[in-house]
């Protein structure tokens, strides 16, 4: 069973999808971005884009409806991460941290609390500039992974 490479796109720091399609074309492992805008994209077969309709959750119910127990979900949406979690495969964020079974529940509920102080006007901002060094931690995760699943 071969793996694939689903990338929940809009969000996704344009570094992290341009890193992706070099891990791509080094291990030969197939891609598809999903996301409710046309983006370009590498002009390569395994680089694949499903543009979905407008709307809350319409890219992530279109991941968690088609992924296989053996790809890899990038995304920074933690709601998505449990679905991913929940169908058996593996979700990892843009900044290279794993979510699991272990501790996504933690990031549900976290994500939850701050959704209620920013509602409440008690919090504002997001969170840190993507940089350098997240860029760095998720090539490092993104390649243990596939190491994990047979690709050298």
């Amino acid at each position: 069973m071969s793996t694939r490479i689903w990338i929940d796109a809009d969000a996704c720091p344009k570094v992290i999808k341009d890193a992706v399609y070099k891990f791509c074309v080094r291990f030969k492992v197939p891609v598809t971005l999903v996301a409710n805008a046309y983006m370009n994209i590498p002009l390569d077969p395994l680089i694949n884009f499903i543009k979905v309709d407008s709307g809350s959750d319409v890219a992530d119910m279109y991941i968690v409806d088609n992924l296989d127990p053996n790809d890899i979900i990038i995304t920074a949406d933690i709601p998505l991460a449990s679905e991913v979690i929940n169908k058996g495969a593996l979700a990892i964020n843009p900044r290279g941290e794993l979510y699991d079974e272990d501790n996504i529940s933690e990031r549900l509920s976290m994500r939850d609390f701050m959704k209620d102080l920013r509602d409440g006007g008690l919090v504002t901002g997001g969170p840190d500039t993507f940089g350098q060094k997240d860029k760095i931690n998720f090539t490092n995760s993104l390649n243990k992974l596939l190491a994990k699943k047979g690709y050298r």
